[in-house]
C-alpha cells in the first residue's frame, strides 16, 4: 500500500526521491519502493528517512506497532502521538473516526482541525517543550458525533540527551465527566427489564 503520508512529508520539505535517497545513503530505486510500500526500510535505513524527513521511524513499522496496541488498548478511548519540535506529528495511533492516521503524520493540530480544542493542545504541546517537563490538561474538542472531552497528559522526548519533541496521550473522558454513558446505559437497562 502505498505511503501517501511518506510523499505528503517529502513534497512538503520540496525535495525529490532523489535528494531523500541521497541524503539517507540508498539507492533511489530502493527509496521508491519504500514509497509505494513495496518494501519496508531497515531500522537503520529508517531512521536515516526519518531524520532527512522529520518523522518518527517507528511510523515505517506502524502496523506492526498497532497490532501490539490493538491488543493491549482494543476499544479503548486512548489516543497516542509523538510530535516534534514544530508541533508536527511524528506517529499517532488511534485517532479518532474524523481523522486517518497517515494523513495526520506531517502536519500541526491546526492543520488537522482548526478550532479551539486544537488550539488548546497545541498550547500545551509548546509548554511542554519551553518547559521540558510533563503536563496534564483537560480538553474539549469538537468532532462529528458532539463535543468530546480528553484527559491529556503531555510528556517530553529527550534521545541522546536532546530534546526532540514530545508525546502525548489523550484520553476521552466525557462519560465520566458528563454521565452520558452511564445515563444511556442505566436507561438501555430499564428498557430491557420493562
Amino acid at each position: 500500500m502505498k505511503r501517501e503520508w511518506l510523499i505528503n512529508l517529502r513534497k512538503d520539505k520540496n525535495l525529490t526521491q532523489q535528494q531523500v535517497a541521497a541524503l539517507s545513503f540508498i539507492d533511489r530505486g530502493f527509496y521508491a519502493q519504500i514509497e509505494k510500500g513495496i518494501r519496508d526500510p531497515s531500522i537503520p535505513v529508517a531512521k536515516k528517512v526519518a531524520e532527512v524527513l522529520s518523522f518518527n521511524p517507528a511510523a515505517f513499522f506502524s502496523s506492526q506497532l498497532d497490532g501490539l496496541f490493538h491488543v493491549a488498548l482494543a476499544d479503548s478511548p486512548i489516543i497516542v502521538a509523538h510530535f516534534d519540535l514544530k508541533l508536527k506529528y511524528t506517529w499517532i495511533f488511534n485517532s479518532h473516526s474524523d481523522f486517518n492516521d497517515d494523513t495526520i503524520i506531517g502536519k500541526t493540530d491546526i492543520e488537522v482541525a482548526n478550532n479551539e480544542g486544537t488550539l488548546q493542545l497545541m498550547n500545551l504541546k509548546k509548554e511542554v517543550l519551553q518547559k521540558n517537563e510533563a503536563l496534564r490538561k483537560t480538553i474539549t474538542f469538537p468532532v462529528s458525533d458532539g463535543p468530546l472531552i480528553y484527559d491529556i497528559y503531555g510528556a517530553p522526548l529527550v534521545e541522546n540527551g536532546s530534546l526532540t519533541g514530545g508525546t502525548t496521550v489523550a484520553t476521552d473522558v466525557t462519560h465520566i465527566l458528563t454521565g452520558k454513558e452511564a445515563l444511556d446505559k442505566d436507561t438501555m437497562v430499564k428498557k430491557e427489564t420493562t
